[in-house]
């Protein structure tokens, strides 16, 4: 999280690139969502169960991040790839998901409105600095139904056979759009009920979300699915892609933002 956001500083210093990251954690991690209360996470479960916890910088709700593939798309707002509002941006970065998944062999899916004409609001909870305009979190529609990313999905998710397969999140700050997601790749998409505070029916939970390989019927690595998610970005937005590392002024920023804000008790405890 870190990270991401020391790109976003680097994208709005004009000193990079837009860029898309593909990434896995470890170790497996629950996160929450920048607004989400931590009365939500059962944590002598969480800590019983060897998860860490850190808290997002964009909104949404808990997700556990294990055996899946992590990607973030940071770009000036004035990018056409995430030009216009809050849903259209998503509409366009979809195009991309839908592309890779569908490189895959994913067959059936779908990223439209779920709610049409309701007004979108952005909440800017606090600042990233006091010399810079607050962060907008997006907001896309999505009902307050319980404390899983992936009960619910909102606008331009995407969903196969009406179980949901991504679930994304979007901020806003210093001219330039944040917007990350998360694909389960395998295993039980349950996990996530016990360490949670309200215990969720494992079956709802079930019912309602999905894994690439429960919607292939067959196994993907995160090389094959990251190859594949990259190619459909690619193509979708008509980008062309080259393999990057962090600068020095990144990896500065990035230890800087971990060791002062994301992985202290008063940004992930702070509600």
């Amino acid at each position: 999280m870190a990270r991401d956001e020391a790109i976003l500083k680097a994208v709005a210093a004009g000193s990079v690139q837009p860029t898309l990251c593909l990434y896995a954690w470890e170790p497996a991690c629950l996160s929450l969502g920048r607004a989400q209360p931590l009365s939500d996470v059962d944590l002598p479960a969480l800590q019983a169960a060897g998860f860490d916890l850190v808290r997002r910088p964009t909104g949404g709700k808990a997700i556990l991040h294990v055996d899946e593939l992590t990607y973030s798309v940071i770009a000036p707002q004035a990018a056409p790839h995430v030009a216009g509002g809050i849903v259209e941006s998503y509409r366009r970065l979809s195009a991309g998901l839908v592309r890779g998944l569908e490189r895959l062999g994913v067959v059936g899916l779908v990223a439209d409105r779920r709610v049409k004409n309701r007004r979108l609001e952005g909440a800017c909870p606090e600042p990233v600095e006091a010399r810079h305009p607050e962060p907008v979190e997006g907001s896309r529609s999505e009902p307050v139904e319980g404390p899983v990313c992936f009960e619910v999905p909102a606008d331009y998710e995407i969903t196969v056979g009406g179980r949901k397969l991504v679930g994304s999140a979007q901020m806003r700050a210093e001219g330039v759009v944040l917007q990350h997601g998360a694909l389960p790749l395998y295993g039980d998409i349950t996990r996530i009920c016990p360490l949670l505070a309200t215990h969720p029916a494992p079956a709802r939970v079930r019912a309602r979300a999905t894994t690439v390989e429960e919607a292939l019927g067959r196994p993907v690595t995160w090389d094959e699915a990251a190859a594949a998610l990259a190619a459909g970005f690619a193509e979708a937005l008509n980008l062309h892609l080259a393999p990057g590392t962090l600068t020095d002024e990144e990896q500065t920023w990035t230890e800087a933002l971990r060791a002062t804000k994301y992985a202290t008790d008063a940004w992930t405890r702070h509600i």
